[in-house]
């Protein structure tokens, strides 16, 4: 044989190894205990993940990128709209979070995201009136620092920002909301005009979320229920989600618009169905497709995706329901939930996980069979569950077969765990216990947390020093 055929073949066996093109992931860091940065960007390179969508600028999480050739979205939090309204702090975040990773071996920044989700509905319109000046100053920021070619702000919008008619609840009916329809009108023309993508999140578990009556099947991609929309036939709520969007751009002259999903996945704890098992049918279906570049019916081919999310976040709020601090592809400690295969092929296994994770000493905090006085015992749970995550214990969640004595233990132990293993966050007024012996039962983990004096660990003095200086050049 010739020299080809080897060529091809390492060519094919790249192709494995790699994502699915334009596939990214999330990167959220609300956790008590974080991996040090520079282990979760090495994670990625492991798993052939190019992309990654940042909710922030820290410079711990940036620094860590630098000279990964990662492609990054960076973040201005919604606290931070305000701020961007006037053009002088817009050109400074410009110049602190952007121009300064700007070097050779610096961080590949190819978005910024302006906000997060600031026309949700449960905000009340606190967003509304800020977020679009805060854009247009970006973008106008970046193309005086000259990076306006190269680098496109944008703002990842909840899908709650367009809708359909509830008597004609099609695709093709899709409108933005009528009450910031004006805004949405406005961004996406100036999106056009700098030739930049509008920004999506589409949660397919979110229209199972409380609410029986949804088709379960439609969830998903493997088939069961379908709606047809002017002879179309949608198979799945993604594409009938995707194409509202079309619909609604298309109302307002825009309908070819780049498109990118800023956020989609499956959370594997906190809800009856919130698991692994789920997770894994909805990521086996998502994948495939995207590597096909099968796109939606009135949008076919390559859609830009960003998966949510990267690592389970046990600080994130959980106002919306206790599957958001469970949305990782990865556990709070880097190690993969369940089997899948980033590039789409079908080719199923854990993925890579984070290399030398520190943890705490092998001890958790139990009940106290001895305990004599119960009458606070449902005060200290409270407490405990209040300071640490408990979400696992409910309804249908993975620790929800415990027994009362098996759910106090869950309790004191996380509250022990986030308080770094302390022997006074394991008393509980006498209730408590340390114990060498590990109390996990079943499906149910009672979890070592991670060394958090090992996870606080920031970018190299070299790097520290190299951006330190650039800041001073940059004065």
């Amino acid at each position: 044989m010739g020299s080809g055929w080897i060529l091809n073949w390492v060519l094919f066996l790249g192709f494995l190894s790699s994502c699915v093109y334009g596939l990214g992931v999330n990167w959220g860091t609300m956790a008590t205990h974080k991996l040090p940065p520079k282990t979760v960007v090495q994670m990625m390179k492991d798993n052939g993940i190019k992309k990654v969508k940042l909710f922030d600028a820290d410079e711990n999480t940036m620094g860590a990128l630098a000279g990964s050739n990662i492609e990054v979205m960076v973040a201005i939090p919604n606290d931070q709209l305000m701020a961007m309204n006037e053009y002088k702090r817009a050109k400074e975040w410009v110049k602190t979070n952007v121009t300064r990773y700007n070097f050779t071996g610096g961080v590949s920044i190819k978005y910024v995201a302006v906000g997060n989700e600031p026309f949700l509905s449960s905000y009340n319109g606190s967003f509304t009136n800020i977020t679009f000046p805060a854009l247009q100053n970006i973008q106008n920021a970046l193309n005086e620092a000259g990076f306006g070619d190269s680098i496109k702000a944008t703002v990842p919008s909840n899908a709650d920002v367009y809708a359909t008619p509830s008597n004609n609840d099609v695709p093709s009916a899709g409108r933005f909301r009528s009450d910031i329809s004006g805004i949405m009108t406005q961004i996406v023309q100036f999106l056009n005009n700098s030739n930049a993508p509008l920004t999506v999140n589409i949660y397919p578990f979110l229209s199972l979320y409380g609410n029986d009556d949804f088709p379960i099947n439609y969830a998903f991609f493997d088939g069961g229920y379908s709606i047809t929309d002017n002879g179309i036939a949608y198979t799945n709520v993604f594409d009938a989600n995707f194409d509202t969007l079309v619909s609604s751009l298309k109302a307002v002259g825009l309908g070819d618009l780049p498109i990118i999903v800023g956020e989609v996945g499956w959370p594997t704890d906190g809800d009856k169905n919130a698991n692994s098992g789920y997770a894994y049918r909805f990521y086996n279906g998502l994948l495939p497709r995207l590597a096909a570049n099968k796109g939606t019916p009135l949008r076919p081919g390559n859609i830009e995706v960003y998966l949510f999310g990267l690592l389970d976040e046990d600080a994130k709020s959980i106002a919306p329901g206790s599957f958001e601090r469970h949305w990782g592809i990865f556990k709070y400690d880097g190690q993969p939930k369940f089997a899948m295969d980033l590039s789409g092929q079908g080719q199923n296994k854990l993925l890579v996980g984070a290399q030398n994770v520190q943890y705490l000493p092998t001890k958790w905090c139990t009940f106290n069979p001895n305990a004599k006085d119960m009458s606070k015992l449902a005060d200290n749970v409270n407490y405990a569950c209040t300071y640490a995550d408990c979400t696992a214990l409910g309804y249908g969640s993975s620790c929800n077969n415990l027994d009362a004595n098996g759910n106090v233990s869950y309790a004191f132990n996380s509250y022990y765990q986030v308080q770094n293993q302390d022997d006074l966050a394991c008393n509980f007024q006498g209730l408590a216990m340390v114990t060498t012996q590990n109390i996990s039962q079943g499906s149910c983990n009672f979890t070592i947390e991670i060394d958090s004096s090992s996870s606080s660990l920031g970018p190299s003095l070299w790097g520290l020093a190299y951006l330190a200086v650039l800041t001073v050049m940059l004065l």
